[in-house]
Parts: structure tokens; sequence; C-alpha cells
């Protein structure tokens, strides 16, 4: 529908009176915050003198406790006053420049009159705080403008379904008060917007996308039903933009329950932490906490362990010949990833509950104190209905009594008064004070001298016997490398346990495996294997609080994973999302390509899965050309917003590419794309890249420890490039040589995938066949 002067005008002073009154409500509460803040710091300042301290007797104690009550709570209403208007503040700053964004007339069933409802990134009430004047993207009425289109409509509320008619849906882009572009329209949400959105440059970090939400997005971000939601979204189809948004959705929705520090994201890597950081707050939100799960296997097991990151195995596997570790590799990683081997170490818990467990024995400057054989016998002369682990609980009871005997029986040790006799006058002192405070020998003194040696001696031995007991507390005496290790070590129990069935190459996975662990190192498809085994012996250690876990890039994690933080976070929602055609890790073809590991984490029936089939983030011709490149790539919908096609450049050798890079960096530079990717295939060609290019042109290297995600021109490995985009892409060798392996199609549709508006590519020499089989109408072959 075309608008006429008139509409421009009304909307405008519309927006005027919005923004007029909000910069008012603004001021004052500056002004309000400000006399908080200064209210908070003085109490602070003068906490102590607003308190009568006495202890000289029960009823002074008492009048001192209350007095300390009353300040604290002062302080307290005070300090929650500020947090509470420093939060409004902060969405009236968003709502001044720009606010809102939508606009939907509807006529409820029943009711004479057509409400107008502008929509926003937060309510904004009138001066009579009861006409809403902006209302919040997320409330329920809000959902008609992403869902709707003009002419009967509903919606759900708490108090049920809401039913009428859509009279009109209109867009908005405001920038600095102005209305900069606006429409009417009848689908979902207008094509004039999101190209408009869509033409921009990409950035440092990601945008809300609130404005331009599709119907199937909206869908994504308002399911609270289901335990376990699955996005299955194609390359650019905005399925971690509708993650963070859902985030945003469900602190507003829940907002008397849930808190901010009760989501928990898993991302792909650190650098990708930083690339989100800014969704939540530009939606007046806090930041939900955000980690990786090889951030928490460092944090369980880095202390006994070298860990392996699964960069680090992707680096090995890309740069290794054919052959046969590369064989043994594979299938070691298929294997210890898959469903069989989860329930193989499920089944070999069932049979430590009777027999086999390994404990270590308890020793005290060498010499025994608990032989492995007592500890075994005593274990497993337990009542046998106990849990495994509550029975190791038990041992560790009566390893610190046996420890406590031990204690007694050594302080009569020469060693001992050796020790006392190098005890310097401050410890001395210390350790007479403290055992007088312990001992309740109040009126005791070192002038006895056979006390004096007892309260010494007793001290001594407990500070020599510490780090022994704190050894017993963690349950280190659980020996759990051997009994992992006796799995590939001992091929009758693994068969045991398996129900016969040994893996491919299981001789090599054995030998590799225990010579790994021996080294003091793990293999990242050894590391959740290990702790799930290690936390079925002595108890998971669980997180109650987490309500609500999304793990990004969810193809990248084997069944055995997803089963573990399933366990780890037992009261929590999952949101999982991922693109089975990013898969680039050797364990997720465990996955089968296929979603059945998802769906049994939690049953069908609490189980939903929304596939996002639409792909924004490409031109048209760069989605027509990569979509192309996998098996049903036909079901990927490029988005209408075209651009040149992607370019192909066979080059001769490393000087010529070299060249061939810097123009064209030079040339995309001049057209205004600002954050351009070098993507090389490895860490290691990604340094060598870098050096070479660095003299001529302004580069940035991108590496699995950067911790922050920044604009330019950037040379990054194909794996890191994972979830970002970039305004173009220069694919550094495409060629045979590089991307050959079927195992490596999908990094070379991952890496093609990152470009918004440009993607081009060299081949030193023939080029790989992932281009050599697409139509070559598709493509540009620059000669």
């Amino acid at each position: 529908m075309d608008l006429n002067d008139q509409d421009w005008q009304d909307e405008q002073r519309r927006v005027d009176m919005v923004t007029g009154k909000v910069a008012v409500r603004k001021k004052a509460l500056e002004a309000d915050v400000g006399v908080v803040r200064g209210d908070v710091v003085e109490l602070r300042k003068d906490f102590w003198d607003e308190v009568r301290v006495n202890f000289s007797s029960s009823d002074d104690l008492g009048e001192t406790s209350t007095s300390l009550r009353q300040q604290s709570q002062v302080l307290s209403e005070r300090e929650r006053a500020h947090l509470q208007a420093s939060e409004t503040l902060k969405k009236l700053k968003l709502l001044v420049d720009s606010p809102y964004f939508g606009r939907i007339d509807f006529t409820e069933e029943g009711q004479p009159r057509t409400e107008q409802i502008y929509l926003g990134i937060a309510s904004f009430l009138d001066d009579d705080q009861e006409t809403f004047l902006v209302y919040d993207w997320r409330a329920p009425v809000s959902s008609l403008y992403y869902d709707g289109a003009p002419g009967p409509a509903s919606y759900e509320t708490p108090g049920g379904e809401i039913s009428g008619r859509m009279e009109l849906k209109r867009q908005f882009v405001i920038r600095d008060g102005r209305i900069k572009v606006m429409f009417d329209t009848g689908v979902t949400i207008g094509d004039e917007l999101l190209q408009q959105v869509l033409s921009h440059s990409s950035d440092s970090q990601m945008k809300s996308i609130v404005a331009t939400i599709q119907k199937e997005q909206n869908a994504v971000i308002r399911n609270d039903k289901s335990r376990m939601l699955v996005v299955q979204g194609a390359a650019g189809s905005g399925k971690t933009s509708a993650a963070l948004q859902r985030v945003a959705y469900l602190l507003y929705k829940y907002r008397e329950t849930l808190k901010a520090d009760q989501v928990l994201l898993f991302s792909p890597n650190p650098m990708f932490n930083s690339y989100v950081s800014t969704v939540l707050p530009e939606l007046g939100e806090e930041n939900m906490l955000q980690t990786t799960f090889q951030a928490y296997l460092e944090h369980r097991l880095g202390r006994e362990f070298d860990l392996e990151d699964v960069f680090s195995q992707m680096e090995a596997i890309l740069k290794a010949e054919e052959g046969p570790w590369l064989q043994a590799k594979r299938a070691s990683i298929a294997y210890k990833s898959s469903p069989h081997f989860l329930e193989t170490i499920q089944r070999y818990k069932e049979r430590l509950e009777h027999r086999g467990m390994k404990f270590k024995p308890v020793r005290f400057k060498g010499r025994l104190i608990v032989s492995e054989q007592a500890m075994e016998e005593k274990f497993y002369g337990f009542d046998q209905g106990v849990r495994l682990a509550n029975r190791v609980e038990l041992l560790k009871d009566w390893l610190l009594k046996e420890l406590a005997q031990f204690a007694k029986q050594e302080r009569k040790e020469p060693w001992v008064d050796e020790q006392i006799q190098l005890l310097d006058p401050d410890e001395y002192q210390k350790a007479y004070t403290r055992m007088r405070r312990k001992q309740g020998a109040k009126n005791a003194t070192f002038d006895d001298f056979e006390l004096e040696r007892s309260l010494l001696a007793k001290m001594v031995v407990n500070e020599w016997l510490k780090p022994v007991r704190k050894w017993i507390k963690r349950t280190r005496f659980v020996d759990v490398k051997a009994m992992y290790e006796e799995l590939f070590l001992n091929e009758e129990l693994f068969l045991e346990v398996s129900e016969g069935k040994l893996p491919d190459e299981w001789d090599e996975i054995g030998k590799q495996t225990v010579l790994t662990i021996r080294e003091g190192k793990l293999s990242y498809e050894d590391v959740t294997p290990y702790l799930y085994l290690q936390d079925l012996l002595k108890g998971f250690q669980v997180n109650n609080v987490i309500r609500h876990v999304f793990i990004d890039e969810v193809q990248d994690y084997s069944p055995f994973q997803l089963e573990y933080v399933k366990r780890i976070f037992p009261r929590a929602r999952m949101t999982a999302l991922g693109d089975l055609n990013q898969g680039i890790y050797a364990h997720t073809d465990v996955l089968g390509g296929s979603l059945e590991s998802l769906k049994k984490l939690y049953g069908e029936e609490h189980t939903e899965v929304i596939s996002l089939t639409r792909s924004y983030r490409s031109t048209h011709e760069i989605v027509d050309f990569t979509r192309s490149m996998m098996p049903g790539g036909e079901s990927i919908v490029p988005f209408n917003r075209h651009g040149e096609k992607p370019v192909l450049r066979k080059v001769n050798g490393r000087e010529e590419l070299h060249q061939h890079i810097v123009q064209k960096i030079k040339e995309l530079k001049n057209e205004g794309y600002e954050h351009t990717a070098i993507i090389c295939k490895t860490a290691e060609e990604s340094e060598f890249v870098y050096e070479s290019l660095k003299e001529e042109l302004p580069l940035k290297k991108i590496a699995k420890t950067t911790p922050s995600f920044v604009t330019g021109t950037l040379v990054i490995p194909s794996y890191l490039a994972k979830g970002v985009e970039f305004d173009a892409v220069v694919i550094y060798d495409a060629s045979s040589d590089a991307y050959d392996r079927e195992s490596e199609r999908k990094l070379f549709y991952t890496a093609c995938t990152r470009a918004m508006h440009q993607l081009c590519m060299f081949s030193l020499g023939e080029p790989s066949r992932f281009i050599r089989d697409i139509d070559p109408a598709k493509y540009t072959l620059e000669t």
C-alpha cells in the first residue's frame, strides 16, 4: 500500500510525541539515579557510624543486632532502588533514538474500537501509567506482528486465545527520532525492511533482529512448552540470532522466576562469546552465562591431564596423510563418540558394582596406611544395594577414620620431635593458642612438658597429614585412570561389557589410548567418556540452578557429549541449534545425518524440531552456489537479495596467488567492504599466509585462543569461522589438493557460506571436486 504525505506527517508527529516523553522521563530518572547513587555511597561510607555496637550484655548484644539489621535493610532497599532505576534508564536510552519499529491495528472480537499497537524493544507507558505508547516486542499481542497478516488473526495470552481482525501492519526504520523508512505490508515482515538490514556491512558483534523476526524464527523464540527444542537451520538462517532473542523472551515472560544467570549458552569457541555479547544488552537484558564445552572439561580434568581440544584434533586430522594412523584415529573418534560406547561405559559401571573396582593405596612418607586390597575388601563389604557412588562416600569416611587412627600412632614417632624443634616462635605461639582453643584447655600452660609435647605433636602431625586428608576427601583414591585403561588393555573385559562388539581397528585404538593416558594426556574423543565414567563412580557434579541450556553448533557434539550435558543439568530445558551440513568434525558423522540422537535425549514426546530453511546471510547467487555442494541442498531457500556470482580463479604458484589476494583485498576495501576474511584450511596454513602477506596488507590473525572478534581483514582457519559472517570471503586455496576427501565437503561448504556479499575462491591448480561438480553457470571463472 502506498503511503501519502499525510500518513508520514501523522506518524512523525507521533514519533516526536513519544520521543519527547521518553526524553523527559529519561532526564528525570537520570537525576533520580544520581541521587540514589549518592545515597548508596553515603550509606556504605557511614554504615558503622549509624550502628550502635555494644557487646557488654545480652540486651546490648540484641540491640546491636537489631541496629545492624535495620541499617543493612536500609542499604539493601536503596541499592535495589538504584538497580531498578538504572535498568529502566538503560531501556529509555534505547527508546529515545528509535522508540518502535512496527505498528498493528487490531480489532478484538466483540469490541467496537480498533486499537493501534506500536512495538519496540521495551514497553513505554504514558504519563497516566495505564496507556501503552509502546509495547514490548515480547508481549503476547506482539506475536500478531510476526505471525499474522491483515485479516482474521489471533494470539495467545495467559488467559487464553484472543481473536479478532488485523486491519493494518506497518513497519518503520527510525533513527535519531526521524522516520527513515515506512511502509505497509501484507506479509509477515516485509522484504523491503529485510533488504535494507541485510544489505548493510557485517560487524564484529551480532546485532538484535527484533525488527525483522520471521514467522518461523518467532516459533523458535516463543516456544516454552518443549523440554528439548531442536532448531535445524541452514547456514545464514538466523538460528543463533533467534536463540538469543529467545533468551530475551524467556527472561521477559518469566521475569519473576528466571534470572539471566540461570541461563547458560555453550558457544563453539571463546571468540564467539564476544561476537554475541551485545545482543541481550541491546534489548535491555543482562547477558546469560556463556562458556564452551572445552572450558567445562578443562575445569573438571585440566589439573589431572593435558586435554586435547577439538581444534587440535581437527588440525591433526586435516594435516595427516592417508594411512594406518589416520584410519585408526577416525575409527577411535567414531566409536568413542557413539551411543554404543556410552552404553558400554554404563554396563562397565554395573559390572564394577560387583567386582573390578581399582583403588590407589593411602601412603604417608613412603609408608603404607591402607592398601588397595584392604580398600577393595571394605568396598565390596558394604551393602550391595547401596549405589556405587554412595559406597565410595562410605569408603571415604572409613579411610578418614583410619587416617585419624594412624595420626594418633604417628605422634609418638621421632620425626615429630624433630619437627617440633624446628618450629619458630610465631608458629609455637600460634600452635599454643590454637590448641588451647581447640582442646578447651583454657587454664593450661606450656609449663607442663607432657601437655606441651602432646599439643605440639598433634599440630605437627595434622599439618603433615593435611595433603593426605585432602586427597582422601577428593576421592582421589578411586583409580579411574586404571579402570579406564583396563577397558582397552583387557579384551575379554571389553567384550563382556560391550556385548561382544569390538570396534574397527581395536588393537591400534587400545594401544594409542593407553599410550596417550600414560603420557598424562587425554585425546578429545576420550575426555567426555573418561569424565562420564569418573562421575558414574564418584557421583555427578550436577547443577540444579541452571534452568535453560542453549547449545550452539550442536552438530559438533557427539551423542555421548549431549547425554553428559543432560546429566549435569537435570532441571534444565535444552535448546539445541545446528546445521547438519556444517558438521565438520570427525565425530559429527556419528549423528548419521539425522536428528535421532537429539530426539532420544528427552524422548519424542518432549522434543520439538523446527527447521529454518531460508538463508538470509548471503546473496541469492552465493546461496545458489553453496547449496549445490550439499546433498539435499535444494531445500535451502535463498533470500531474494542479489549480488555478484562467486568467483573462481586458478593460479599457478604461491607468488601469483599472493599477488592476486593482495589485489583482491584492496579492491574489496575500495568497494566499502570493511570486514573481510581470508579463510585458510588449517591454523598452520593461516600462520603461513599471515606471515607472507602482513607486510602488504593490514591483517589480523585469528587463532583458537583469540578472545574477541574484531573487524578488518582477518586470516582465519576454516573451522574457526563457523557461526560468524563477513562482508566478503576469500578462500585461500580451493584446490583438489586442499579439499578432496569427502570428510572435507562440509568444511569447505562452511567456509564458503560465511560470505554475505562476495565470495572469491583461488585454486592452486585443479579446483576441488566440490566446485567442479557444480553447474559452471553458478560461478564466474576468471582467467
